[in-house]
């Protein structure tokens, strides 16, 4: 009963689909055919599914509400990416977040933000309550289009638009391109929440492994010609969770490949400005052919500011425009005019680079300390704060997970990063999180108790 209701929340079975007969379900789960006759029955009675005499049991309508938590293998809740990130985001003051993926409140641009809140309260009063333009703020597209030359990646204001934050842009690519059934790669590991949203989406995922210069060529070439993916999303500049950056020669070889396969490739730059020395970017090299921009300042300004935005080719951002206004109409005015006076704001430039002193002596700390533990970087980042990490030999990181969850400790598993869970002995710490000395001492204690 469970996993017919399982296939039916997930979509799986629709409305009207036939289900296996009696004796194909009792095969396929191993279950004596009186057993699926009585689970049978009991659905038919509550109206979950419909017999036809002589024809066998079929789905009630209507469509169920979408459940993501149920589509796909069932996984452990401590590498699922939906509980992850609701443990998180959900986590009183007393948890530490070494698992989670953003820096402490009180490394982020606040005093900006307080001042740009000021600014704003003084505007006009259609920057208070009026909607938004289509593209959304004209200055701060300017000022977008600015600093994306910085990166190398020219685009003009009107091929940028605003959206809510960079996962909706994603969204909003996801709906002007894709089809249920259709394709989709990522890397292995990658940003965990991009398995989740593509799982609303109702695509299939198929991953390459990720190298310390990028993704794998190979790997990636063969699964272009065995998969015939739509899109490729992917992170510019430092890579989520292993802190890589692409080169330029794998760079040039992933867009021919793309060109030869009409592939798609959506590059989320969110941690652009932790760079020390930018990476190449995919856009830069594409000329927003084939590549669509995405990011946001969630990571460096405030989470609770939402807005992001994407620059893509003209046509492609028309087309994203009317997507935008058919689901979220607007757009954020007033985080737009919020967001320009904060970066507008002379002090940004010299926050980001203490912040990025911060993180560069966190990660040396944090290194050091993880390896007194047994516990090794598969790459020490140039910049950025995460480090992915390999536990001693035979520990499975999910149970660690859930032992330090005890301690009062969030941690964020490899699996939940890698489609073909082949991250079991890998956990993502991300170096901010990681200054109270408890943090460590969790750790120890449970890998003492594991066996380390």
């Amino acid at each position: 009963m469970t996993e017919v209701r399982s296939r039916i929340s997930s979509r799986s079975y629709l409305p009207g689909a036939r289900l296996p007969s009696v004796r194909a379900q009792a095969l396929a789960m191993r279950l004596s055919v009186s057993t699926v006759v009585e689970a049978y029955e009991r659905l038919a009675a509550e109206g979950v599914i419909t017999p036809r005499r002589g024809a066998g049991f079929y789905v009630a309508g209507p469509v169920a509400p979408l459940a993501l938590a149920g589509m796909g293998p069932k996984v452990e809740r401590e590498v699922d990416p939906l509980w992850i990130s609701r443990q998180s985001l959900e986590a009183d003051a007393t948890l530490l977040k070494p698992g989670c993926g953003w820096l402490p409140s009180d490394w982020l641009f606040e005093a900006g933000m307080r001042r740009a809140l000021r600014t704003v309260a003084r505007a006009d009063t259609l920057e208070l309550v009026e909607y938004a333009t289509p593209l959304g703020h004209p200055g701060l597209r300017q000022l977008l289009a600015r600093r994306m030359h910085g990166i190398g990646v020219d685009a003009a204001p009107d091929q940028l638009m605003l959206t809510e934050s960079g996962i909706q842009a994603i969204d909003l690519i996801c709906r002007f391109l894709l089809e249920p059934g259709d394709t989709v790669m990522v890397d292995d590991p990658c940003y965990f929440n991009f398995h989740a949203l593509l799982k609303a989406h109702r695509v299939n995922v198929v991953s390459v492994p990720y190298t310390w210069t990028g993704p794998d060529v190979d790997l990636f070439e063969a699964a272009l010609k065995a998969h015939a993916p739509r899109l490729y999303i992917t992170n510019s500049g430092l890579h989520n969770p292993t802190g890589a950056a692409l080169s330029a020669v794998v760079a040039h070889r992933l867009l021919k490949l793309a060109e030869a396969s009409d592939l798609v490739i959506v590059e989320d730059d969110i941690f652009a400005d932790f760079e020390l020395v930018p990476a190449p970017r995919l856009a830069a090299f594409d000329g927003l052919n084939r590549v669509i921009h995405v990011s946001s300042f969630s990571k460096t300004i405030s989470a609770s500011l939402r807005c992001g935005y994407v620059a893509a080719r003209p046509d492609w951002i028309e087309g994203l425009a009317d997507l935008k206004i058919a689901t979220a109409f607007g757009g954020g005015r007033l985080s737009a005019e919020i967001l320009f006076a904060t970066l507008t704001d002379s002090g940004y430039r010299k926050h980001m680079e203490t912040v990025r002193e911060r993180l560069a002596k966190a990660m040396e700390k944090a290194v050091a300390r993880l390896g007194e533990l047994g516990i090794k970087p598969w790459l020490v980042p140039s910049a950025g704060m995460f480090v992915w990490c390999q536990l001693p030999a035979g520990l499975d990181a999910a149970t660690v997970a859930r032992a330090c969850l005890k301690e009062g400790v969030v941690l964020a598993p490899g699996n939940a990063f890698s489609q073909a869970s082949s991250a079991t002995g890998f956990l993502r710490f991300n170096v901010a999180q990681m200054l109270d000395a408890r943090v460590f001492k969790a750790l120890g204690r449970v890998l003492s108790g594991q066996g380390a």
